[in-house]
């Protein structure tokens, strides 16, 4: 299979996530040549709002490499992925996403993400949802504690 044929099953499952009471977005992981993970958005079905189509098709692949790092994967998905989405990928380790639809085809039909990537990019202080830090000093013992543990396994 080549970038067209992954492409093509990522389109595909979102056109069978479109026919269903869910947004329509697919996508799959690709590791070695083979898909190792498959997803279309759950969030309606499984009322969790982290469960996009590339974050559910991230989980499926690290469950089936048995490994949280996906090196040298690249993550094909029907629409350019949302900040948390990018975030996954990002903390996942992928080597490169491609899409298909971009963020303004999205919003064109209710998808908008341009209000994420503006509280991302606002001072803590400017933004809508409120932000505030608590308990610093506690918290800091605990990394304190970890970052000294030889066993500790990094992400």
């Amino acid at each position: 299979m080549n970038d067209i044929a992954f492409m093509r099953r990522a389109i595909e499952l979102s056109a069978q996530c479109a026919q269903s009471d869910e947004g329509p977005f697919g996508a799959v992981v690709v590791k070695d040549g083979k898909i190792v993970g498959e997803g279309v958005n759950q969030v309606v079905p499984t009322g969790d709002p982290t469960a996009h189509a590339e974050v559910v098709a991230l989980r499926a692949a690290c469950q089936a490499t048995g490994s949280h790092v996906l090196d040298g994967a690249v993550l094909y998905t029907s629409c350019e992925p949302c900040p948390m989405c990018l975030g996954a990928a990002w903390w996942a380790r992928v080597k490169e996403i491609v899409y298909a639809n971009d963020r303004a085809d999205a919003a064109a039909i209710g998808f908008d993400d341009d209000a994420i990537y503006d509280e991302v990019a606002a001072p803590l202080d400017r933004r809508k949802l409120p932000i505030r830090r608590l308990g610093a000093a506690e918290a800091l013992e605990v990394f304190k504690l970890w970052h000294a543990k030889p066993d500790k396994v990094p992400y």
